[in-house]
């Protein structure tokens, strides 16, 4: 099974207002339905079921015409089961048909045929689902909205939820408020739309958000195309086990709707598949259209107006005294204000341009390194990476190793594989009796073995953690394994170079 965990921009503006509102009022809708819904689906199958046998059984009974419809559509599209429950050999399902089929009045099959229809037209009245879910044999105006927030169960709720969180909150960041909600919206009703198309004469109710979070995964698709997302796959070898991975959008979401195509022209699952493929290429036109008619320029201007950042009095105070060249006082202003807003980056970055220009290298390599962790800390580590380069430098040997491990992993990320290992290198080297020190080994081991193809040297790194004095009992399963790796690499040279010395001779 494979779960999107994050992707690499999982950051906003500002607070994500329609993205968590449209999870609340999902959650809200599926706690105060999910128990009568139940309720009511339970009692209309039991129904529809002795409906359907009596009326398969005894073809000679008058049927009211909403139960004539509902017979006439089961069995236009279900032709088989039909047949089936026509069979004389049927089995009886409960203790209801046990008795009706020993019955052999038709008067009083009529009576019960009548009751039945009775129920029925109650049951349809009052059932959540037949007046809000979306049914493409009998679609209502109102289910092409009301249907897209509706749940068939807490794991649908939370698996649609989860999806609609990573796609949505930057969405609505780059595209604002408005065009986003109205975006999800028409592109839940798209879905229904599609569903119609495909299966025209469906009776199944089609309900939850998928339609419309396929729609933003659709306008993900085209408005990110190379971010990158992380996934987990889980397999059971024996044992449970997971393994993460990155993949970029244009490889993940072209495939997942190839999926959905290929599902949905197969027999029906009980999955709305037409219906995630008719909302992801709404999205993906929309974030289109939205791109090439300006409007997502101009929300995007209107967004920066409001979110635009306003200096403290402190900072506007020192940048002027630092263009009057008084840089002492200014240095004075950014420190005692630092003292009180330590993560401030602003503060933290004007003080390295001060300290440079006053060619103090030490206290510029100081507020660099600040500025490099406070990055780091923001997952920001593209920039966290540049501020450590300005570190190095400015002369800078080692910083603190937590930071450290995290900025080693940016070259790895870029595939700049030669690099990363210096750096994991370095970092052992600089903390050895720190626990970072022994995962930037395990990090370097990693990287020869599996990508700079020297197993030689992966495993020494991967034997010298092993004889660590740093608590690893943790990462000992690891260890082996790399260890194990390793030698057979190893193994397969000696023997591939053994073969070669021989058909040489």
């Amino acid at each position: 099974m494979l779960i999107p965990i994050q992707h690499e921009n999982m950051t906003a503006r500002r607070w994500p207002v329609i993205t968590f509102g449209l999870i609340l009022v999902n959650l809200l809708i599926f706690v105060a339905t999910h128990r009568r819904v139940n309720e009511q689906d339970s009692k209309l199958g039991t129904v529809r079921e002795h409906i359907l046998m009596l009326a398969a059984t005894y073809p000679q009974l008058t049927l009211s015409p909403q139960v004539e419809e509902w017979v006439t559509d089961f069995r236009n599209q279900y032709p088989d089961d039909w047949a089936e429950i026509q069979d004389a050999n049927y089995e009886a399902t409960d203790d209801w048909e046990t008795r009706i089929r020993q019955v052999d009045d038709t008067a009083a099959l009529q009576i019960e045929m009548d009751s039945l229809a009775g129920q029925y037209s109650e049951l349809m009245a009052s059932s959540i689902k037949q007046r809000y879910a979306f049914i493409p044999a009998h679609p209502r105006p109102i289910a092409y909205v009301t249907s897209n927030f509706l749940h068939g169960g807490w794991w649908h709720l939370i698996w649609n939820m989860w999806f609609l969180w990573l796609a949505g909150f930057v969405l609505e960041d780059a595209w604002g408020r408005p065009i986003y909600l109205l975006t999800y919206l028409i592109a839940g009703a798209a879905s229904c739309q599609f569903d119609f198309w495909a299966n025209p004469g469906s009776i199944l109710r089609s309900v939850g958000a998928s339609g419309a979070i396929a729609g933003l995964m659709g306008a993900f698709l085209v408005r990110f195309p190379k971010i990158k997302i992380q996934m987990m796959w889980f397999f059971d070898l024996g044992v449970f086990r997971f393994w993460r991975f990155w993949l970029r959008a244009y490889w993940l979401l072209p495939l997942w709707v190839t999926m959905e195509i290929y599902y949905g022209t197969g027999p029906r699952d009980g999955i709305g598949h037409w219906a995630h493929v008719g909302g992801f290429l709404f999205g993906s036109m929309a974030a289109v259209a939205l791109h090439y008619s300006g409007l997502e320029h101009q929300a995007n201007k209107a967004i920066e107006r409001k979110v635009a950042w306003t200096p403290e009095p402190e900072i506007s105070q020192a940048h002027g005294l630092m263009d009057q060249g008084r840089l002492p006082e200014a240095i004075a202003i950014l420190s005692e204000f630092l003292v009180h807003t330590p993560e401030s980056f602003a503060a933290w970055n004007l003080l390295r341009a001060i300290h440079w220009r006053a060619s103090d290298v030490p206290a510029y390599r100081e507020a660099t390194c600040r500025l490099c962790e406070l990055h780091v800390k923001a997952r920001e580590y593209d920039t966290a990476w540049q501020d450590y380069e300005d570190f190095l430098k400015a002369g800078g040997e080692k910083v603190p190793p937590d930071i450290w491990l995290d900025l080693c992993r940016v070259p790895e990320q870029h595939h700049d594989f030669e690099r990363a290992l210096i750096e994991y290198e370095k970092l052992a080297a600089a903390y050895p009796m720190e626990r970072p020190s022994l995962v930037a080994q395990l990090g370097a081991a990693r990287i020869c073995l599996n990508h700079l193809n020297r197993p030689d040297e992966a495993l020494r790194l991967y034997q010298a953690a092993s004889g660590s004095s740093v608590p690893h009992l943790d990462l000992e399963r690891y260890i082996r394994a790399g260890t194990q790796d390793a030698e057979k690499v190893l193994s397969q040279r000696k023997a591939l170079s053994a073969q070669t010395c021989s058909t040489e001779r």
